[in-house]
């Protein structure tokens, strides 16, 4: 799958690039697994602002991926669809009952493969199996963190995650960050890397494209008078982190908190699942 340029008829349009719906079988999705998404321009239940820069955007119907087939099924590729709210592209795949479902696509999935879940499916391209089933050395996706809650790992464009090794009660698996971590041999994996692969090479070309898909403006804390950022303030020209109140002192977000280094994580949660972290190779 390769990136398509735009003619160069506006300054917009000039570099603008666009991804390649070539694999797109099909523009009709199943009604029945839509819904549509409501957008809350980043606001929580009390209408306060938690999450910055949303807001705005196209309407869009969001499909109802299944991220949790159920063992032993077995169904047929009918298309491969497109999916606005996620950056891979969609399976919609048919039981011999006919039920639909909507699964991430691999890279190498078409129309007529058929797919299938459970210890006894097959190893081969769009199937669904425990990690103990699968060869060591294994390219896979959809990964499942805690059995039976349906994947959570390793679903967006291009990624694809390793299976390292195993043993009886776990299995080590290198993640797209390069961190190796420990999952339950009883944990659910999809075989294969998921599509669209160039979508992180694509370039937007102007402010409103993103806008359509609502991403609003980012203002930098240095052009921020000192009363409204700890970055803000100090002469003209000085456009340098702690020009403020705070001069000199380590990066802050808009609230005081440290950033750029400062760990944030919560000491509740456990490294005991990780075997190698993702920051490893910095460190050398």
């Amino acid at each position: 799958m390769s990136v398509r340029k735009y003619n160069p008829t506006t300054p917009g349009r000039r570099g603008m690039t666009t991804r390649d719906f070539s694999a797109i079988t099909t523009k009709k999705p199943v009604k029945s697994l839509l819904k549509p998404k409501k957008s809350t321009a980043g606001r929580n239940n009390n209408g306060r602002i938690t999450t910055r820069h949303k807001g705005g955007g196209v309407k869009r119907f969001i499909r109802q991926v299944n991220f949790n087939l159920a063992p032993g099924t077995t169904a047929t590729v009918e298309h491969i669809e497109y999916d606005p709210g996620r950056s891979a592209n969609i399976a919609r795949i048919k039981e011999a009952n006919g039920t639909y479902h909507y699964i991430i696509a691999a890279e190498e999935l078409s129309v007529g493969t058929e797919v299938a879940s459970g210890a006894d499916a097959p190893v081969s391209v769009g199937n669904r199996l425990p990690l103990k089933n699968i060869p060591n050395g294994s390219t896979i996706y959809c990964i499942e963190m805690t059995p039976g809650r349906g994947a959570q790992l390793v679903r967006s464009a291009g990624n694809s995650a390793q299976l390292v090794a195993k043993d009886d009660k776990y299995c080590q698996v290198r993640l797209p960050s390069g961190e190796v971590r420990l999952i339950r041999s009883e944990a659910m994996a999809m075989i294969g890397n998921v599509g669209n692969i160039q979508h992180q090479n694509v370039k937007y070309g102007k402010a409103g494209r993103k806008r359509k898909m609502g991403i609003r403006p980012t203002v930098r804390g240095v052009v921020m008078n000192a009363a409204d950022h700890p970055h803000g303030g100090g002469d003209g020209g000085r456009h340098h982190i702690g020009g403020g109140v705070n001069h000199g002192s380590a990066p802050r977000t808009p609230w005081g908190q440290k950033t750029l280094g400062y760990k944030t994580r919560s000491r509740r949660k456990s490294n005991k699942m990780i075997v190698r972290s993702r920051h490893e190779s910095k460190r050398k």
